[in-house]
């Protein structure tokens, strides 16, 4: 049997918070309220949302709505791509907070690499030193290739705790992984479910198999893999429906049937912008 997963289960960051390790992601849903609703109804412990999606203010009227205690819950934020200086990323931080009706952030990471080293290393400094003040509790990346991370490490800089990158069986950026790994720095899995891209027969008959649906199977993959994926859906059914993945086990046969369906790089479904310079 592989580790027992349920709601409550987290994995140590190494800036030492505990970071749940089923989420709900709310990529570009302007009207996410009712998904995150029946996301922290359902038992969810970890929103992901982002400045670029223009939910931040749903998010937090949720999380208020839920009658869940703020220590409970998890959000995560993003950066945008255009707010990559040390001045406007700080400016950005405390915008976030003010959006969402927090006191703190639990992460912030940068949405992407898409600018040049010196103003992700600037981004990057502002994010440390909103740590420092007690406005974020951890930091990351999202969409860091090994060269974007390496960046941060040969300039000295405290490391992130997580970086966000596309990861589902056709695209399990393998070398960003063992980089993340070696530098214990969590791996988060987006566009795990594919975007409903699943029409694989290891994964259709796979699924059947263990009488689940594709999208709690590819969850339950990530899980088992050691990611914390982020299950995004703006049908409340889903949402529930998504978390189901707590009351089985994908078997080592079956494991290694679903990760031969990698293609690197070219199984990405997403933007992936992993390879700016």
């Amino acid at each position: 049997m592989t580790r027992d997963f349920s709601f409550n289960s987290t994995v140590r960051l190494n800036s030492g918070q505990d970071l749940p390790l089923l989420g709900l992601g709310t990529y570009l849903n302007d009207d996410c309220k009712p998904a995150c609703l029946a996301a922290l109804k359902k038992g969810y412990k970890h929103i992901d949302t982002a400045r670029m999606y223009g939910n931040e203010s749903q998010v937090g009227e949720a999380l208020r709505e839920s009658g869940v205690p703020r220590e409970e819950i998890y959000i995560t934020t993003k950066i945008n791509n255009n707010e990559h200086s040390y001045e406007v990323a700080s400016s950005s931080v405390d915008d976030s907070l003010k959006t969402l009706g927090l006191k703190y952030l639990d992460c912030m990471l940068i949405h992407s690499p898409l600018s040049n080293k010196p103003s992700r290393l600037d981004t990057w400094r502002a994010l440390v030193d909103s740590k420092k003040q007690g406005k974020v509790k951890a930091i990351g990346v999202s969409n860091y290739n090994v060269k974007h991370l390496e960046e941060i490490r040969e300039a000295g800089l405290e490391l992130p705790s997580i970086n966000q990158i596309e990861l589902h069986p056709r695209c399990q950026q393998k070398d960003i992984v063992a980089w993340c790994k070696k530098y214990n720095v969590v791996v988060e899995a987006y566009a795990p479910l594919m975007r409903g891209e699943w029409n694989y027969p290891e994964i259709t008959e796979t699924a059947k198999k263990y009488n689940k649906n594709p999208a709690q199977l590819l969850l339950r993959w990530s899980l088992q893999s050691g990611y914390a994926p982020l299950a995004k859906s703006a049908d409340p059914k889903r949402v529930v429906s998504n978390a189901i993945v707590f009351d089985f086990d994908i078997s080592a046969e079956d494991m290694a049937l679903i990760d031969g369906l990698d293609r690197g790089q070219e199984g990405a479904i997403t933007w992936n912008p992993i390879n700016v310079d």
